[in-house]
């Protein structure tokens, strides 16, 4: 009894410091918010974190941004009203989100305008996901 709490305890010590980390958002800088235009390349649909990924013009050349979804995954995507169509290959989109830290186009998503003008978001108070007006 007494090694098994000890590997219990063992396990908590070790392990409790990995799983927070894996939710981390230290990499995102959230005192600020970047707003990107482009399209979608891909929706990922995935949990602990589902992805979109968006191609944006720039006079550079384009440039493929990652815009993490938060925790939670499709659970948390389906309670703010999200589908696994609700944004599509091809879209037309406006995101907003807090850019990585270290400058690579990658963002933790805030809100996305689709085509057709509705905005999405994620969390408490999302109001079901849509807003037509932010």
């Amino acid at each position: 009894m007494k090694n098994t709490f000890l590997i219990f305890l063992l396990v908590v010590v070790v392990g409790a410091p990995a799983a927070y980390a894996h939710h981390s958002m230290a990499m995102f800088d959230a005192s600020k918010s970047v707003t990107i235009e482009g399209t979608v390349k891909s929706f990922k649909w995935t949990s602990p974190h589902a992805f979109i990924e968006v191609t944006v013009p720039y006079k550079s050349g384009p440039v493929d941004w990652s815009v993490e979804m938060g925790g939670g995954g499709v659970t948390t995507l389906l309670q703010a009203g999200w589908t696994p169509t609700t944004v599509k290959f091809g879209d037309k989109v406006k995101v907003t989100c807090h850019p990585l830290r270290n400058g690579d186009a990658g963002c933790n998503f805030q809100t996305v305008t689709l085509p057709d003008g509705k905005v999405m978001r994620l969390g408490a108070g999302a109001g079901g996901g849509n807003d037509a007006n932010p």
